[in-house]
């Protein structure tokens, strides 16, 4: 069973989530749809999710915040 953190949930209930295979530390984004849409769960590879296109989407946002809080830099730091 992989590891997870929900990074967003939508207005009409479908869920993405941060995923983490414990034994490889593979990192993956896994979607969950709602439950009347009646769709599968689906694990999607960082690169693709990220890669995908769609710049836009709540969701790709939301997992570009979580990794900027990676990040010990403040906001206005100077850069060199």
């Amino acid at each position: 069973m992989s590891e997870r953190r929900e990074l967003y949930r939508s207005p009409t209930g479908d869920c993405w989530f941060l995923g983490r295979e414990p034994t490889s530390g593979a990192a993956f984004v896994i979607h969950q749809p709602n439950g009347p849409g009646g769709g599968q769960l689906s694990h999607i590879e960082l690169g693709v999710f990220l890669g995908s296109g769609m710049t836009d989407r709540p969701e790709r946002q939301a997992l570009l915040r979580l990794i900027g809080t990676l990040v010990d830099v403040p906001p206005y730091a100077n850069r060199a």
